[in-house]
């Protein structure tokens, strides 16, 4: 089945229109017609080759919201006209350990991508949500319950709306704890919103003194200016968990003595060149742990958006045409987004 979809055919080029070949769908397989698809820094990092290993052509987008069009005969929990979505795996192994476990994210044998990934499939890689329709299997697709005009807003809940909740609920976020999330952008505004909607005091952490609104707006009982090094002192000791969303090198001491024993900064971002060697009298003296945390498997995926869906929470988005895709990207290396790009699929048309 050919598709229109936008992607790049080299790192030096921009992404263009293009046809694209998706399979007609099996036994398990549902066909979904994607009405939205969020935009990750992800995507730009791979089209531009800035991770090793990019397939072309490149078809990013692994923040996928649509509604279902076709389901193979075996498909029992999805029917036509359903609204789904995918998120950033397509597959795995489904037999290993943190398979069995629903930790899908961590399967031992190289889950499949949405994007970027070898299958079988044509061109020989999978290609992404810029696209007017994907086809995947039935155990990868996810219940979208929030209300038709918020759709495009949950789309980047498949990404940071995920990224931020499994490590929030895997270190115990909730009422009585006091979290911080560092970087107020696509992955921390959501982190904000889902720290305090667990029940959390939830402190954001920023460089600029003009976010400091914005946070608080978000849902943050606290704002910290992080160069401002008085206002840093006076949270020493105070953390049980803070999120670390940066995905730029920076000094990760600064944050570990803000942790109360026992606690733990969990690193989601990851930089183009390693944090500076954190202190290790920061951790022995009190106990405190650095930890890292990606997305999250198929079942925490979905209880994160009815979660999600139950609070009220969607991302903070601004709509664009799928032909202004590079000025987007462009904007995001400048942090001129709040929070989050989501394409209209519909502008693939014409």
């Amino acid at each position: 089945m050919t598709t229109k979809a936008y992607g790049a055919l080299a790192a030096d080029k921009p992404l263009a229109p293009m046809d694209i070949e998706r399979r007609t769908p099996g036994p398990h397989d549902v066909q979904i017609d994607i009405a939205f698809c969020g935009v990750c820094h992800s995507d730009l990092h791979t089209v531009r080759s800035q991770w090793a290993g990019t397939l072309y052509p490149c078809v990013p987008g692994h923040e996928i919201v649509g509604h279902v069009s076709a389901v193979g005969s075996n498909v029992t929990r999805f029917k036509a006209g359903d609204t789904v979505g995918v998120g950033c795996l397509v597959d795995s192994c489904q037999h290993c350990p943190s398979c069995a476990e629903g930790l899908e994210q961590y399967c031992e044998n190289a889950f499949v991508a949405t994007y970027n990934s070898r299958t079988p499939d044509a061109p020989g890689h999978t290609l992404g949500g810029y696209s007017q329709c994907i086809v995947v299997s039935d155990s990868f697709v996810l219940q979208i319950r929030h209300p038709r005009e918020q759709l495009a807003a949950v789309a980047p809940l498949l990404c940071a709306g995920i990224t931020t909740y499994s490590p929030l609920r895997h270190w115990r976020a909730g009422p009585g704890k006091k979290v911080g999330v560092v970087g107020i952008g696509g992955l921390g505004h959501m982190g904000v919103k889902i720290a305090h909607a667990m029940g959390a005091h939830t402190v954001a952490f920023t460089t600029s003194a003009g976010k400091r609104r914005d946070a608080l707006n978000l849902g943050a009982d606290e704002v910290v200016v992080s160069r401002n090094a008085d206002e840093m002192s006076r949270q020493a000791g105070a953390f049980d968990i803070i999120l670390d969303t940066v995905a730029a090198s920076h000094d990760l001491d600064a944050y570990i003595r803000l942790l109360k024993r026992d606690g733990t900064l969990v690193l989601v971002g990851v930089p183009e060149h390693a944090h500076p060697s954190p202190s290790v009298g920061n951790l022995i003296f009190r106990r405190t742990a650095i930890a890292g945390s990606m997305i999250g498997g198929l079942a925490e995926t979905q209880e994160m958006l009815d979660f999600c869906a139950e609070k009220n929470i969607v991302a903070d988005v601004e709509m664009i045409p799928v032909r202004d895709i590079d000025k987007a990207y462009e904007r995001m290396l400048k942090g001129d987004v709040k929070y989050r790009f989501v394409i209209d699929n519909a502008s693939l048309a014409g």
